[in-house]
Order: structure tokens, then sequence, then C-alpha cells
């Protein structure tokens, strides 16, 4: 089957099939989105680099194609990207996202869906209603990703909160965030991709000096850059929220006396609920369509991931 490799630069090449274990299922994708996190790891984030070849992408929306659970065979799914073991002491407190012994799908030790076939635990398939086209489907991990911080934190309907970044993430968690009712901002860099939010009323604005700096209860990195965390910074209330939802290859500076003299609660934040993704995208309430930039077949995956600095989400057609 062919596949998109990494192996220090990005080729198109046959590999052997996939043997499928018995408790997972053999996957051909339909849609797989490239993340910001695989481009993170083309420049060294969580050691990929290091390990030598893999195979990318963990947004995906395919259908089985070979399972020890026949119910499975032909269902149009998505999965959660964390493989856990399931019997250790984080997993057994339902904890599987942070399982030590983990793989995780397209980034660390599990083959990802840049290919015309991989595999997933059946644990960790979700289908798909009929309603929710591909297209949209294929937003079920990010968005579950910005549904992770209303699960982690109450956000009242009476808290003040912004969101710096307007990227795939940040439209994604502004319209997650908009459904709590909460006053709500958005900084960001591109006004082109801004119709969006106009449409669902959220204001947004080039310029963080424009807002008043320490007067907001939750503030929320989007950016996956240290210039984005220091704006949040800058813009979260004493005893207030900041909140990290980006992952990226490198330092930040920081200097943590401010953290530490305003009681800032610093939370990290990354995968989430996909039931609740799913109904979300079922009942229209998240909109998608306007965030996908462009599509290519998984025979020009390289020119597809050349496409992605400067756009929002581009999409691999398999």
């Amino acid at each position: 089957m062919q596949a998109l490799v990494f192996d220090g630069a990005l080729e198109l090449r046959e590999i052997e099939s996939p043997a499928v274990p018995a408790d997972e299922a053999l996957i051909r994708p339909r849609l797989v989105g490239i993340c910001g996190t695989d481009i993170q790891l083309m420049h060294g984030y969580s050691g990929f680099t290091q390990r030598g070849q893999g195979i990318f992408g963990h947004e995906f929306v395919g259908t089985v194609v070979a399972c020890a659970d026949e119910q499975w065979i032909g269902q149009r799914v998505v999965g959660e990207i964390n493989a856990a073991c399931r019997c250790c002491p984080t997993c057994l407190r339902g904890d599987h996202p942070h399982c030590p012994h983990r793989t995780t799908l397209g980034i660390n030790q599990r083959p990802g869906a840049l290919a015309e076939g991989f595999t997933l635990p059946i644990a960790n398939l979700h289908a798909v209603p009929d309603t929710i086209p591909d297209e949209a489907a294929v937003f079920t991990e990010p968005l579950a990703a910005a549904l992770e911080l209303v699960d982690q934190i109450h956000v009242r309907p009476t808290d003040r909160v912004v969101v710096v970044g307007d990227g795939k993430l940040g439209l994604l968690v502004a319209q997650v965030l908009r459904l709590t009712g909460c006053t709500l901002q958005l900084v960001g860099r591109h006004p082109e991709r801004w119709p969006l939010l106009a449409r669902q009323r959220i204001p947004a604005t080039t310029q963080a000096s424009d807002l008043a700096e320490r007067a907001w209860d939750i503030a929320v990195d989007c950016t996956g850059s240290p210039a984005g965390f220091a704006t949040a910074q800058a813009l979260v209330r004493p005893r207030g929220r900041l909140v990290l939802k980006s992952t990226f290859h490198g330092l930040v500076p920081l200097d943590f006396a401010p953290l530490v003299v305003d009681e800032i609660q610093v939370i990290g934040s990354r995968c989430g609920p996909f039931d609740a993704a799913l109904r979300l995208l079922e009942r229209g309430l998240v909109e998608t369509e306007p965030l996908i930039s462009a599509s290519f077949p998984l025979t020009e995956a390289e020119a597809a991931f050349a496409a992605v600095p400067g756009a929002l989400k581009i999409l691999v057609r398999v």
C-alpha cells in the first residue's frame, strides 16, 4: 500500500500493509487533516525526528475494512488517537489519554493515517452518524480538543474569556466557548478568516493592546508560539486561569514571578471527548466548512504539506 513516510523528508512510498491485532481494526482513511502538530513533529517535537521514519496523520475519518468484531466492518469511523494499555493504574482510574504505556496515532510509536491503511484499537473507534459529511467528521479530533477546555474548567456565562490565535484550533475553541454564553473576545492576525466569527457575533481584533490588560477571567493560548503565550499572560487577571491549547517544538522564556504573585492557574489542555464533538457536528452547532483551505489526493500529499503555511485546514483525500 502507499503511505506518506517522513524520514527527514516526506516521500510517498510503497510499504507493507499493517498486521491487524485481535483488538484492533484496519481502517482505510477517506479524509485526513494536516495538523499543526504534524508540522511541529517535522521540526523535532516529541523527539519524532530522532526516532527515524514514521507516518503522520491523526485527524481522520475512514472506513473499517478488517476487524475481529465484524459489526465494525464497513462502518464509517473516527478514532481517539491515544492507544492505552487499559490495565495500568492510570488507565484503571479512567485516564486513558495519559497512560504511560500509550502509543499515539501518527505521533508516538504508532503509524498515522496518511496511508492507504492503518490500525487503531476497537475501543478507540466512534461511528460517524450518516448526517455528518466526511468534510465535517474529519474535524472531530480537533473539535474534541477544543471541548476538553470546557470539560476541564467551569466557564461561567458571567466570565470574560479571551482566545489568542485565529488558526484552526483557535476558531474551534472560540465557537465552543460561545456556547457557554460568556463574554468572548478573540485576538488574531488574519482578519480574512473572521467572517465565521462575525456570523456568530464573536468580536475579534488584531491589537491585543486595545484590550484591557489583567482584566480577563480566562485567557486561552491557541497560537503555539512564545509571543501568543506572552499575550495571553498579559491579558489574564490576577487569580485568573491561563489555558494552553497548543503544542510546539521549542522553549518558552518564562518569568514565573507574575504567575506566582498574581496566583494565576496555568492549565494544560489537549485531547477531549469524541462523543460530544460528534454531537455538536450533528446538530450543526459548530461551523467547519469555512476552516477548509484546500484538499489534495494522497499522491500529492507532499504538496499538501507545502500548502500548510498561511492556510487554515489542509485535507488529504485517500
